[in-house]
């Protein structure tokens, strides 16, 4: 079943519309770089990591991923000017930090390496980088339907979790979110670290200084899942209006089903390590590219549809 699904969405890729290029590649040794800005600590990106693998085995092309270990942007500028030097076929990067990482894409570019940018990052930025096209969520809009979501259920006062403030889309979920719901983010986004035990404490205390908090948004499982540990132990879920998170895991999905979280956002991260290499293939052997970027979410996963999904997240959801 699974193979049957990697072929319709091999199928359905390459039935996009595409625009013409100048002047193809070869179709011989394909070599790909993937890079992104996670730490090696994310577990979240195994699902893109699996699609990475699948792209590789289903086109017979070659995909290396590579990222900053502690997850430092700078270092991750370092990272792509590396496989610029390396000259592969084309490079897939996240635009975490536009400022930090311009010159590093640009520098790929200029080189005359197809790129495509995902995850992190606007189609207008990734636009002024030079890049082919954009493929991933537009942040803003999903923290924005996540906080009209919790304007209908009657939310007044949030709590963002942000586990990595340095990345601006992250900062753009909060902000999408607030104005979704109508207020001002001031100082309702915290800054929560990656350190589960720290998110923990951080979200804990800020609760106890803001008692009249009645909803709650964590941008991942980095700080969902200290969050949902901490609502388990103090026994206080039922006191928020909306609990919602961006992502899957298997403690999100159980917490949906429980009833502690509402939904949870999924920006699909499968289509986000799979599509890039397709498109990219194509492009290197028929000079063929989508004329318009692909949004791969936003989608809210409620407790009616969370069983659809729970068995395959953290490997293709």
């Amino acid at each position: 079943m699974i193979t049957l699904v990697r072929r319709t969405l091999l199928a359905a890729a390459l039935a996009l519309p595409f625009a013409c290029a100048f002047s193809p590649a070869q179709a011989a040794g394909e070599r790909f770089v993937f890079v992104s800005h996670a730490p090696d600590s994310d577990s979240w990106w195994n699902t893109i990591k699996n699609a990475l693998k699948n792209a590789e085995h289903d086109l017979g092309v070659k995909v290396e991923y590579r990222n900053p270990s502690t997850g430092d942007i700078a270092d991750m500028a370092r990272i792509i000017e590396q496989a610029t030097a390396s000259n592969p076929t084309g490079i897939i990067t996240t635009i975490a930090d536009y400022n930090v990482l311009e010159s590093a894409i640009k520098g790929a570019v200029d080189k005359g390496i197809p790129v495509i940018t995902v995850n992190s990052g606007t189609a207008e930025q990734s636009k002024k980088l030079g890049a082919l096209m954009h493929i991933g969520q537009p942040e803003y809009d999903a923290g924005k339907g996540a906080g009209e979501r919790a304007k209908a259920a009657g939310v007044t006062k949030f709590l963002c979790v942000n586990h990595y403030i340095t990345n601006t889309a992250s900062v753009e979920r909060c902000q999408g979110y607030a104005d979704g719901l109508g207020v001002k983010l001031g100082d309702q986004m915290l800054d929560s670290g990656l350190d589960p035990t720290g998110v923990y404490n951080k979200v804990k205390a800020y609760l106890t200084a803001h008692p009249d908090t009645d909803g709650l948004l964590t941008l991942g499982p980095n700080s969902a899942d200290p969050t949902i540990k901490l609502l388990r132990d103090t026994g206080s879920a039922s006191k928020f209006k909306s609990f919602i998170s961006f992502d899957l895991d298997s403690d999100i999905a159980q917490a949906i089903k429980d009833g502690i979280m509402e939904s949870a956002i999924d920006q699909q991260p499968y289509l986000q390590g799979y599509l890039p290499v397709v498109l990219l293939t194509e492009y290197a052997r028929y000079g063929v590219i989508p004329a318009n970027n692909i949004n791969t979410g936003p989608g809210f996963v409620t407790k009616k549809t969370i069983g659809l999904v729970q068995k395959l997240a953290g490997e293709y959801r």
